[in-house]
């Protein structure tokens, strides 16, 4: 009998020192945790500064073409000063085409950013937020017959039939803006 209890003791003993964590096993998890934490931190600063270079670049694009622009005008003005009316309209028909190559060039540019703001990760909790649409909030934005006027918070905002602005929250209910 007393083997059976001292038995028993043993192996209680040895079931508590083993299932005890030691401190090498605590740090060794806290340095895993704070590794990743850093990791994190350092793609989001990249990614960040990845776009503010992108959007930099798309400035000093639309500023360029500005610039060319202005310079094709200002020569195609020079052009201009002869008096015959066939001349002019060459000089204004080749500044319109300089003025519409400039706005295609600076819409180009502005794309670029756009879509370099964009392309940045939206942190976990902006990407649950996104998640929670629920199945009532998509069948209440199907059945408002009001105006769509914008975006609010990564919803669509209406324009009721008395000008008061509202979305359609997580739950299907409407939400006022102002």
């Amino acid at each position: 009998m007393k083997r059976i209890a001292l038995f028993g003791l043993l192996f209680l003993f040895t079931l508590g020192g083993i299932a005890q964590e030691t401190e090498e096993v605590k740090k060794a998890k806290s340095e895993q945790v704070a590794k990743k934490k850093k990791a994190t931190e350092k793609k989001i600063t990249v990614a960040k500064q990845d776009q503010d270079k992108k959007v930099k670049q798309a400035e000093k694009d639309i500023a360029k073409a500005k610039k060319e622009t202005e310079a094709k005008i200002s020569g195609a003005k020079k052009d201009l000063k002869q008096n015959s009316a066939s001349e002019k309209g060459q000089a204004k028909s080749a500044e319109g085409k300089v003025k519409s190559d400039a706005n295609k060039a600076e819409a180009k540019a502005k794309a670029t950013k756009a879509d370099s703001k964009a392309k940045v990760k939206k942190t976990a909790t902006e990407e649950k937020e996104d998640m929670k649409e629920t199945a009532a909030s998509k069948a209440a934005e199907k059945k408002v017959k009001d105006k769509v006027t914008g975006a609010y918070k990564g919803k669509k905002v209406y324009t009721g039939p008395k000008g008061g602005k509202y979305y359609i929250n997580k739950n299907g209910n409407k939400t006022y803006i102002d």
